[in-house]
């Protein structure tokens, strides 16, 4: 089995970015966090790139966290939580405010299952691009938990506050039409990597600097507040980690399938 969890290839000054853990839908392990970061890494120093696309490869997009592999020990959460600065972002939300931090448009496509972390990161995205029979979640509350990876920004952005707080609170499933309907992905396709692409393409045609502008005022006008929703997320996430509800969720957790999500 490969180490390699994520994949550039570089095509025409666009990135195509796989998350490729296959045979775990691209649930996200610790290895599969710090990869995404140096990905994202990767693509900052990068001048030539004027797009990314992410997507995911095997039958979903990420199913979000990998529960047994990330909960089971009890240094993991620390290293995903730990930060220097309330307002800058930890491990766990650089895999979702990273993406927002690039000077490009990025786009995420989407396919299978996009739930709890899965969703989080495709948040991060300028833009998302979900197949008809897509399902979306942010799903941290079945875990007990809540949405504390860097996903808060792009829903005050794009959803209205109940539903936002009943998609948290509940951890429905929501098919790609119901997500479309309340704002949460901003298109369907019957080929979403195909159509990522093609947008891809069109703002590679505009001016690299003009995209980059649009992008920084645009998120900075909707959303003035992004350092203090990431320290807000995690002291959160901590005193819920830190108290009798985290021991419960997990030890469910730990009774159910071979994977877990969130």
């Amino acid at each position: 089995m490969s180490d390699q969890r994520v994949t550039i290839e570089i095509e025409q000054q666009i990135a195509l970015v796989k998350l490729s853990r296959p045979e775990k839908h691209n649930a996200l392990d610790m290895p599969m966090f710090y990869q995404i970061t140096e990905a994202i890494a990767q693509l900052k120093s990068d001048q030539s790139i004027r797009a990314v696309v992410v997507s995911g490869t095997g039958e979903s997009f990420s199913s979000g966290l990998d529960v047994k592999s990330v909960m089971t020990n009890r240094s993991n959460a620390i290293k995903l939580l730990w930060k220097w600065w309330p307002t800058q972002a930890n491990l766990a939300q650089k895999v979702t405010i990273g993406w927002r931090q690039l000077k490009v448009p990025v786009i995420m496509a989407l396919h299978g299952k996009c739930w709890g972390g899965g969703m989080q990161i495709a948040l991060g995205g300028d833009f998302r691009i979900a197949a008809p029979d897509c399902s979306l979640s942010i799903m941290e509350a079945k875990w007990g938990l809540i949405p504390d990876m860097g996903g808060t920004p792009a829903l005050m952005e794009n959803v209205a506050l109940d539903q936002a707080m009943k998609m948290a609170m509940t951890a429905e499933v929501l098919s790609a039409k119901q997500a479309l309907d309340c704002n949460l992905i901003t298109e369907i396709s019957e080929q979403p990597l195909q159509r990522a692409i093609e947008l891809a393409n069109q703002l590679k045609e505009r001016s690299p600097d003009t995209n980059y502008r649009i992008k920084s005022v645009y998120h900075r006008v909707w959303n003035g507040k992004q350092g203090r929703i990431l320290a807000a997320e995690t002291f959160n996430q901590w005193k819920i980690i830190l108290g009798k509800n985290q021991r419960i969720a997990v030890k469910r957790a730990m009774g159910d399938n071979d994977i877990e999500y969130r």
